[in-house]
């Protein structure tokens, strides 16, 4: 499924987020950027170390990223040239929207900071760190049409859902969404 708004792309995929052909993928990280399993893991393993050894650098000159925070490294061996590392909430800990609102923004701006023309996310948050699917798409989705309708140079944002299920709830979310 895909919508225009302003021009730009928002598009929903069911698929491997390490398959796009994107400038950009988002990796769900953990504040200390350790890329263990889940997303991470998988953009560890097709990517290669490299990324990992950028992430251990960021750590080590700036220390943990916040949640709502994001950095960026290269893509490695992936087909992306960058990937965003892009801290989420763990449910049960809070405010956990607004948090996942801000990681989303914080994570286009710093797209839009490094001539990012085409972006995916994955589910942020929707695995290890708990959040409910339908709370992911409705906070996530909102975020991304939101910055959009504020201006960027972003031609192309992906939601890419690893299942069924989850594209499903985005697809809903998306279908019902006022633009």
């Amino acid at each position: 499924m895909r919508v225009q708004v302003n021009g730009i792309v928002i598009e929903l995929i069911k698929g491997d987020i390490t398959d796009l052909q994107v400038d950009c993928i988002v990796n769900a990280a953990n504040s200390m950027l350790k890329m263990g399993g889940g997303v991470a893991g998988a953009i560890r393993r097709k990517g290669g170390q490299k990324i990992q050894d950028e992430c251990d650098e960021i750590i080590s000159r700036s220390g943990p990223v916040p949640v709502g925070g994001a950095v960026i490294t290269s893509g490695g061996n992936l087909k992306a040239k960058y990937v965003i590392h892009a801290v989420g909430p763990v449910y049960g800990e809070g405010d956990e929207e607004r948090k996942l609102r801000d990681t989303t923004i914080n994570s286009l701006r710093l797209a839009d900071q490094h001539g990012i023309l085409s972006i995916a996310f994955p589910a942020i948050s929707t695995g290890a760190f708990g959040l409910p699917k339908k709370i992911c798409a409705e906070t996530m989705i909102p975020a991304a049409i939101s910055y959009v309708k504020s201006g960027t140079n972003i031609k192309r944002i992906i939601f890419c859902l690893y299942d069924e299920e989850t594209f499903n709830i985005f697809e809903e979310t998306l279908k019902n969404f006022r633009i």
